[in-house]
């Protein structure tokens, strides 16, 4: 709580320190002729289909509509991300509005500040970033575009641009949002099934607190991080369990859980290479007598870039640390029912959260290139985990067919071991996509 509040004071100092407004009694004429009103704005409309998985023929086929304005007037600053979708997702047809960012501002040369549905993204590394614990994703959104998962927080956010080089920020979440995770999806078992999750109160003490000190210079660009709260990745925790006879009935609940992160990330670009690394070392509580709390643990992923005959090309490596590890016990007492279910759960969740081992080790490669002038562009990403043995690839061929139709085609396949993570998410996640996208 100490450290909230030193953060808050920081906050307030920023703003009286650099805010300057205008008066109400102020003559007009002090206002500069220069003022004008600039608005922006662009849309889209889109048909998306995504199937061709284990469970399901169509996992999400829908039509949506999208548009994106900015609003500026002197140093206030408005954006807004509005999206209509209706569609079928994994069997169930819906039709959504979604707002996806809708924030108000002041920009200035000393200082930022916004609020409202944001989303703001941490870290230098591609796909894998340790210290990105702000933003929430809806992971069973499937698209052509990735970045369709990432979902805005309802936040405060403040940037402190301390010299042209250097800046310092400050992110104040009041009510948690977390990820989509489709638990109930997966097929865990004729006795298991998912209630609603376990949420925390929307408290002052519930809410997250984000602080980033950022350095671009001219050779290299690196950031200190910090970041308290719920973490928007989760396990599940056993909300119920009952016995008729010798059969179970399992009931589950997702449950977030708080923790504290310190962490650091650069960029240094050496000639034609680039190379990246970002660090985190995360901090919990009471995880020896919650399943669904992870051991804290240090995250890692070093990576680099080049071009190889016009191929940019991005290998990282992704590696995890877990302190205080302790093995599960293989051979629970069989004549405790219980007592094995619940070395089932802990060990699921473990998974979840790559701690089956005391380290993790993971590969992720990267390739892209651009054809005919950038109207077609191929990528393929890649994921191989060494502890875990599992791995997906998603290759994706764009095609700018004008300068205002493009299609997207590719697909996603995953696998792994038997009860693994992606042996149960492959069932449901892998498939082909094709996307056809107007814009204006």
């Amino acid at each position: 709580m100490k450290s909230r509040i030193i953060l808050f004071v920081a906050f307030l100092v920023m703003l009286t320190g650099n805010l300057r407004t205008q008066s109400l009694f102020e003559n007009a004429s002090d206002v500069s002729d220069t003022d004008k009103l600039v608005i922006d704005f662009n849309g889209y409309g889109r048909g998306s289909a995504y199937g061709g998985s284990e469970n399901y023929d169509y996992s999400s086929v829908f039509a949506e509509f999208g548009i994106q304005g900015e609003l500026s007037l002197n140093k206030a600053f408005l954006f807004t991300d509005l999206r209509f979708r209706a569609g079928t997702q994994f069997d169930s047809l819906y039709a959504r509005f979604q707002l996806k960012e809708t924030y108000a501002g002041y920009q200035s040369d000393k200082i930022d500040i916004y609020f409202g549905a944001k989303i703001v993204s941490w870290g230098r590394m591609d796909g894998f970033n340790p210290t990105d614990n702000i933003t929430p994703y809806d992971y069973f959104f499937l698209s052509a575009d990735p970045d369709d998962q990432k979902l805005p927080n309802m936040l405060l956010q403040t940037k402190w641009y301390i010299t042209p080089n250097i800046d310092f920020e400050l992110v104040l979440i009041p009510i948690y949002r977390p990820s989509i995770y489709r638990y109930d999806l997966f097929d865990l078992g004729e006795y298991t099934s998912f209630t609603n999750p376990t949420l925390p109160e929307r408290t002052f003490n519930n809410g997250s607190v984000g602080a980033k000190l950022n350095f671009n210079l001219a050779k290299a660009g690196f950031s200190i991080s910090y970041f308290q709260g719920f973490d928007p990745y989760y396990g599940f925790n056993l909300y119920d369990i009952s016995w008729d006879g010798f059969v179970p009935s399992i009931e589950l609940s997702s449950q977030p859980y708080k923790k504290n992160t310190i962490g650091t990330d650069f960029s240094v670009p050496l000639s034609s290479w680039i190379i990246r690394g970002e660090v985190a070392y995360n901090m919990t509580n009471n995880y020896t007598e919650n399943m669904y709390i992870p051991n804290p643990g240090i995250e890692y992923v070093a990576g680099v870039e080049h071009q190889f005959w016009g191929i940019t090309t991005i290998l990282q490596y992704i590696g995890q640390y877990t302190l205080d590890f302790t093995p599960l016990d293989d051979q629970p007492d069989i004549g405790n029912p219980n007592e094995m279910i619940m070395s089932e759960l802990t060990a699921f969740n473990r998974k979840i959260f790559n701690q089956q081992e005391k380290t993790n080790h993971a590969f992720s490669l990267s390739l892209s290139r651009s054809f005919a002038y950038e109207t077609l562009s191929i990528e393929a990403i890649g994921y191989y985990n060494l502890t875990s043995e599992e791995w997906l690839v998603r290759p994706k061929l764009n095609w700018k067919i004008t300068d205002h139709l493009e299609t997207g085609i590719g697909g996603f396949y995953s696998t792994g071991p038997d009860e693994s993570i992606f042996s149960y998410a492959s069932k449901v996640l892998n498939g082909a996509f094709i996307e056809l996208r107007v814009s204006f």
